[in-house]
């Protein structure tokens, strides 16, 4: 019997070290080396997610306690080791709320006007603690919206080149604001039905029409095509968006990771014609931009010294440009957003974790700055505290209160954009709830 309890206790104690290692990469992540992809993973959902993780900590607790773990010195270590994890887990709790405060800060710090009669939501608490959320932390339909799925948007049939438009369920949208979403996944995997759907169903509800996009991935496609599509989906949306009750006088884009990349770059390439190559003559410029931890150097300048050090930059040459930077550097140069900055750009609210491991927090903090100095319309920039890479994908707290600040800031760069009788002939609903839904 002592021979069990004694091996339960060690149990124990390894699953407790278990767990205080994976609140600890929350806090500090790896950066460099071969444990960055594994240091994302393990901190992307322990820091989303710290609810459940003192959840299923404490039934662990419970079943050891039940077979006798705490008759030896290592359980009651184990016991130690997992109440400092809990208090690790709640601080996380804590600063996923306190997002709400970085991201109100960063609109106080550039505000744009309100639209009248429109109802914001304040912040993402009237719904992050709602049963649901807690069990269920997991993305799944919204009942108040619906989706047209797959609509081919170049007209050659393929799987790459289709579009979902999202719209409310009930009292369809009329002439109203459009947001366009670009799904990240390193240019090379992804789907538009994974990403962005707490922000877009929100956006839906309040009367937004939302737009999701595929686009061609590498390495079976090379650089620009992956731009290029995202061109041709903006110009189907300019000329075909009327058709679900949308106005294609604003169309807002957004996106996370290459979606952010790509998103950012569409902002900043209005007229580009090399990245319209058959349809050269096409409005697809973008009226606002919200890239989420998005990349926006794809030359490992300087200030991007990650993209050397885990090899990003070999990865960019070998599966995506089909090039070298030392052979072609104005292509890399030419894909990058930092160094399309231009005056005229259109609205950006720039969002990015300070934990992230895979794009660093430095990279977005230079590229805000820069598009400051240049751009006449606002810039926003927030960055939030100990959170990672994807953060947006699981609707979490953060998430929610990142959602509720992006439709604030959406809203009052269409007022900047789009003069006074234009937005009251616009469809967005005003009477929406004050607070995003779950």
């Amino acid at each position: 019997m002592a021979d069990s309890s004694m091996a339960w206790s060690w149990a124990y104690l390894a699953v407790s070290a278990f767990g205080a290692l994976l609140v600890l990469n929350a806090f500090r992540p790896a950066r460099a080396g071969f444990l960055v992809v594994q240091s994302f993973f393990a901190g992307w959902y322990t820091a989303e997610m710290p609810v459940w993780h003192i959840v299923w900590q404490a039934a662990a607790t419970a079943v050891f306690a039940y077979f006798g773990a705490f008759g030896a010195w290592p359980g009651w270590l184990g016991l130690a080791i997992a109440v400092a994890s809990w208090i690790g887990l709640f601080v996380h709790a804590v600063y996923s709320d306190r997002a709400h405060h970085v991201l109100a800060q960063a609109e106080e710090e550039v505000p744009l006007p309100a639209v009248p009669g429109v109802e914001l939501p304040r912040s993402g608490r009237d719904t992050m603690w709602r049963f649901p959320r807690l069990i269920y932390p997991l993305p799944r339909p919204s009942r108040a919206a619906r989706t047209i799925r797959n609509i081919d948007y170049w007209g050659d049939g393929r799987r790459a080149h289709r579009l979902d438009v999202i719209v409310r369920r009930t009292d369809p949208p009329e002439n109203a604001p459009v947001f366009v979403y670009v799904h990240g996944g390193a240019w090379i995997i992804g789907d538009k039905r994974e990403q962005g759907l707490p922000l877009l169903f929100e956006l839906a509800r309040r009367g937004w029409v939302g737009v999701t996009v595929n686009y061609r991935l590498s390495p079976k496609n090379a650089w620009p095509a992956h731009i290029v599509d995202c061109k041709r989906a903006i110009a189907w949306v300019r000329d075909n968006i009327h058709r679900y009750g949308g106005d294609p006088s604003f169309v807002a884009v957004g996106g996370g990771s290459a979606g952010g990349h790509l998103a950012a770059l569409l902002a900043l390439s209005a007229g580009e014609r090399d990245f319209q190559p058959g349809f050269e003559d096409a409005d697809c410029h973008v009226d606002a931009c919200v890239p989420i931890y998005g990349q926006y150097d794809m030359t490992a300048h300087d200030g991007g010294k990650t993209l050397r050090d885990w090899g990003e930059l070999r990865m960019f040459e070998k599966r995506i440009f089909k090039t070298t930077y030392a052979e072609h550097p104005e292509v890399f140069r030419a894909a990058s957003p930092l160094y399309r900055l231009r005056p005229d750009a259109p609205p950006f609210f720039v969002i990015h974790g300070r934990n992230d491991t895979l794009i660093p927090v430095a990279d977005a903090q230079d590229f805000a700055h820069r598009l400051r100095q240049v751009s006449r319309s606002p810039v926003l920039y927030a960055e939030l505290p100990f959170t990672q890479h994807a953060f947006d994908v699981l609707p979490s707290v953060r998430s929610a209160h990142m959602v509720a600040a992006v439709v604030r800031f959406l809203e009052g760069a269409r007022l900047h954009v789009l003069p006074a009788d234009a937005l009251s002939a616009s469809g967005a609903a005003a009477e929406a709830d004050a607070a995003p839904s779950a």
